[in-house]
């Protein structure tokens, strides 16, 4: 049987013969009726506080499962962020190193373009001195026969104009080849070189 302070209160006890003093037992009851009362009153605000310490700790259980599902969420997406740039780098390195070989294989054929016209150039070049040349050696072979086919005509009755004239045209004619042999041996010399 559960007893309540109000039963301890209001408990009223037979009378004897040589008994119990009624009223120091009256007064006994209602100070234990008081003492169980706010025992009772304790009692149930320490189970008001179990109780909220137990929603604390369940609201904690929840946060702690929520920042443990975040954490690993946020390694997860760190790890992909990672492997990603770890992916576009090597993209990105790949990409370098083929423009790099196709700039080298362009320079190279450039250059193989630039010494074939070097060379077409000094072909034509010596062409052009070789004919340049013969055609100035043939005037000065002409120039030297002038003689024969030209009527002889005396020092004295020729006009003077003219002995000059053709006299400017041999040297004329022979600067020219001085020159174009020079040019040529300095040209020899830049391609030893």
């Amino acid at each position: 049987m559960k007893i309540v302070p109000i039963d301890i209160a209001h408990k009223s006890f037979k009378r004897k013969m040589m008994g119990y003093d009624a009223e120091e037992v009256t007064d006994f009851l209602a100070l234990v009726a008081q003492e169980m009362e706010a025992i009772i009153h304790e009692r149930n605000k320490l189970k008001e506080a179990i109780r909220e310490k137990e929603l604390q700790i369940l609201e904690y259980r929840d946060r702690d499962r929520i920042l443990k599902d975040t954490i690993t969420t946020a390694q997860k997406m760190s790890e992909k962020i990672k492997s990603d740039a770890e992916r576009e780098t090597q993209i990105i390195l790949q990409d370098a190193h083929q423009k790099a070989e196709m700039i080298v294989r362009d320079s190279r054929d450039s250059l193989k373009n630039v010494y074939k016209e070097i060379n077409e150039i000094k072909k034509i070049k010596l062409q052009f001195e070789s004919n340049l040349k013969a055609m100035l050696q043939t005037h000065l072979d002409l120039l030297g026969k002038q003689e024969q086919y030209l009527p002889h005509i005396p020092e004295t009755s020729r006009p003077v104009s003219h002995v000059t004239n053709s006299s400017n045209q041999a040297s004329s004619a022979n600067t020219l080849a001085e020159r174009i042999q020079r040019e040529k041996t300095f040209n020899s010399n830049i391609e030893i070189k």
